[in-house]
């Protein structure tokens, strides 16, 4: 039941306690000078130019458009909603008992409004024409509506999720709860739809949430991330002199050039001039793209004129002026055609570029053939959507921050010695931040700074504080990177096909969140080491526990406690398939399996000598956890770091009360904390391998060297029998 406000008015009695204000006053959000400010009153209330708005935030979210709900009433009470809700803190609102305290974000009011206009047009599409008359019954019926959508026919053909069935239900128990601030119209004071339950138990959302996003497929992130590797470290540097030539030409001889002059008469002094420059710095003349030939063609041009391929227009403005018209052509065709037969003809873009190694190493090609201005405009939108994946894939920031990123984002380097350099990047927190963000900055690698820099050099407008990125669609952006790698320029760079998989940021962000979880120490993808992305992010979380890297490095944690516990439950049921640990910790962990195996046998099927009972993996799990969180994988072995005293990496290094063992220094085959198993063999056959290969060809002279590459062949060998031996060996049924 609604408890009764301070201030009730009723319904078709007069004014609305918000007529007349202003709508960005009232709710503390700020307008620029000179902008218009939205009235209560307004249709259109116009919110895009507040300040502090998230750039991820389109447009047509920040407008709200009353005039889509066609009864007056209703729309009064949209309005005076949607204030409610982004003003709490009004004397009216402050007075509801059931009103939100805290001001929603525009975002999330735009969405509020959204569903109210279906609501109110399903509710006259049901000849519902007063909120007075709203009954339990049309409540359920608008929640089915919402949850099943139907084809043309009116079949069902799914279910919504329960973000959608939730919405739904909230705008309806928002009406109930803000209906004494209603004026012309509002919903009876007893009802009750749904017996009183909340949104979130009426949409059946009331289970935990996982996460439900894919990892990037690993077919797919290995030849992206490579081709956007090899677009931003190797093709990048020339790509900053074609955006600058772009820039030039725009200003200078582009149709959008100011200055230029309009003129009836010949300009042939004039042109002749600038055929004399091109033919003295052997210049090949502007050639037109193919479409504009055919044009001149279709107008009554011959197609085996020399001249009609050249682009007198661009010869035109670089004169100084508008227009060409094809009546001069008689006028200029001596020396045009001297000037062809001299230089040639070629597109105006990325003449003579130099030659760049092929991403497969197969030699070396021109980083670039002659462009045509738009194809030279999209190929830096292909690089700048190179040094945007760059950045996505080995930072983890989500789109919404790296929207945020501005040019001058780029802090000064660290330098802490030698080779020792941590590059930041300054962006904003937005996710569950209030209006405007949180200031933040990420610790990334040399790669990722690399990237932003060129996308600064290949920016329109690269003043500081421009966005960087702005608001980006990554889907359609992603699509055009893969045509242009799968097309012919990026096999002529040797670039790998990306195959045509399903991609977006979350599923980056989940890929790199399990690749360091999961194989801390291997390949992210082609020449990027995860144990740097690792070692950023980790001084990211250090330096700043409370910014974005922080809530990145819980995905991780969360994502490595779920490794840990699958990789020791594994090596549990090979315990009991006869499959035994090895290395020096192997005696330990093999007891440890073996109580865990006598902790899941039933008393009853013991004192009655039947066989053992078979637990599940959840029973299992819950006595494996604590054993669990002491797991860390090495490239060659696991530690269980049990016992800080007993690590001997610790005892190595001096630091024998870290809580954490320094992966990096462990020899794991002295180590007593340390085990091998079948999983580890191909890494110590490479290594005896490799020692093998050295060994053979050492000379009679490298006598210190010999005797160490000795050792290390022999220790590698020793390993390998270690595990194959153990992996030979059954259990003992009757001592278990």
């Amino acid at each position: 039941m609604t408890v009764p406000s301070m201030l009730t008015v009723s319904a078709g009695s007069g004014d609305s306690v918000f007529a007349g204000v202003d709508v960005c006053r009232e709710a503390r959000l700020t307008l620029p000078d000179g902008v218009r400010r939205p009235r209560f009153e307004d249709d259109l209330w116009d919110l895009a130019e507040v300040i502090g708005l998230p750039v991820q935030l389109a447009l047509q979210h920040r407008r709200f458009h009353f005039a889509l709900i066609g009864d007056p009433r209703w729309r009064l009470a949209a309005k005076e909603l949607v204030m409610a809700l982004l003003a709490p803190q009004h004397e009216a609102v402050a007075s509801l008992s059931r009103a939100y305290r805290a001001p929603h974000h525009v975002s999330t009011c735009h969405g509020r409004l959204a569903e109210l206009i279906r609501f109110t047009a399903w509710l006259t599409a049901h000849g519902v024409t007063s909120l007075e008359a709203l009954t339990s019954e049309d409540c359920d019926a608008y929640l089915a509506h919402r949850r099943y959508p139907r084809d043309a026919d009116g079949a069902v053909v799914g279910e919504r999720g329960t973000g959608t069935r939730r919405l739904a239900a909230l705008i309806i128990t928002d009406l109930l709860n803000y209906r004494d601030l209603f004026t012309a119209d509002r919903v009876p004071a007893g009802l009750r739809p749904w017996g009183g339950a909340s949104p979130s138990a009426i949409a059946e959302d009331t289970k935990v949430r996982q996460n439900k996003t894919p990892p990037a497929p690993d077919a797919v992130l290995q030849p992206m991330l490579a081709a956007a590797l090899h677009l931003v470290n190797t093709v990048g540097p020339h790509m900053a002199r074609l955006a600058e030539a772009i820039r030039t030409a725009d200003q200078g001889w582009s149709v959008r050039a100011s200055g230029l002059q309009s003129t009836t008469r010949v300009p042939l002094a004039e042109i002749t001039r600038v055929l004399a420059g091109y033919e003295q710095a052997g210049e090949p003349l502007p050639l037109l793209e193919d479409q504009h030939i055919q044009g001149r063609i279709d107008t009554g041009w011959s197609a085996t004129d020399p001249l009609t391929p050249i682009a007198f227009g661009v010869l035109t403005r670089q004169a100084g002026f508008r227009q060409f018209y094809s009546t001069w052509l008689p006028h200029l065709r001596g020396a045009a055609e001297a000037t062809l037969k001299a230089v040639g003809a070629e597109r105006p873009f990325g003449r003579a570029a130099v030659p760049i190694a092929r991403a497969d190493g197969e030699g070396s090609v021109p980083w670039t053939l002659p462009l045509h201005r738009k194809q030279a405009t999209a190929l830096v939108g292909i690089v700048q959507t190179a040094a945007l994946i760059t950045l996505a894939v080995v930072t983890g920031m989500r789109s919404s921050e790296l929207m945020e990123l501005q040019v001058g984002c780029r802090l000064p380097p660290e330098e802490y010695g030698p080779g020792l350099v941590r590059y930041r990047l300054a962006s904003k927190l937005i996710k569950g931040q209030p209006l405007g963000g949180v200031r933040d900055e990420w610790v990334v690698i040399e790669t990722a700074y690399r990237a932003a820099a060129l996308a600064e050099q290949l920016h329109d407008d690269p003043v500081v504080g421009a966005p960087l990125f702005g608001r980006f669609h990554f889907n359609s952006r992603y699509q055009w990177f893969r045509e242009w790698v799968n097309g012919p320029e990026g096999q002529r760079h040797g670039l790998a096909p990306i195959p045509e998989d399903r991609l977006n940021m979350r599923m980056l962000r989940r890929r790199l969140a399990i690749e360091m979880a999961y194989r801390p120490g291997g390949l992210l993808a082609t020449k990027i080491y995860l144990r740097h992305v690792s070692t950023a992010t980790t001084e990211g979380y250090a330096s700043r526990p409370g910014g974005a890297q922080a809530e990145l490095l819980a995905e991780v944690s969360s994502h490595e406690q779920e490794r840990n516990l699958t990789l020791v439950l594994e090596e549990f049921r090979n315990y009991q398939d006869g499959i035994m640990p090895a290395g020096p910790g192997a005696r330990d962990l093999a007891e440890f399996f073996a109580h865990v195996d006598g902790k899941l046998l039933s008393d009853t099927a013991v004192a009655a000598g039947a066989p053992r009972v078979q637990a599940n993996d959840r029973d299992v799990l819950n006595l494996l956890t604590k054993r669990a969180r002491t797991l860390h994988l090495g490239a060659a072995n696991y530690c269980w770091f049990t016992d800080p005293s007993r690590a001997l990496c610790l005892k190595l290094a001096g630091t024998p009360d870290a809580d954490r063992p320094l992966v990096g220094m462990c020899d794991s085959a002295r180590c007593p904390q340390a085990t091998h198993h079948p999983c580890h063999r191909p890494v110590w056959a490479e290594h005896a391998d490799q020692a093998k290969v050295f060994l053979g060809g050492l000379g009679a002279t490298r006598r210190t060297e010999k005797p160490r590459l000795q050792s290390e062949y022999e220790r590698a060998q020793r390993v390998l029998s270690e595990i194959d031996a153990a992996d030979s060996t059954a259990p003992d049924e009757e001592s278990a």
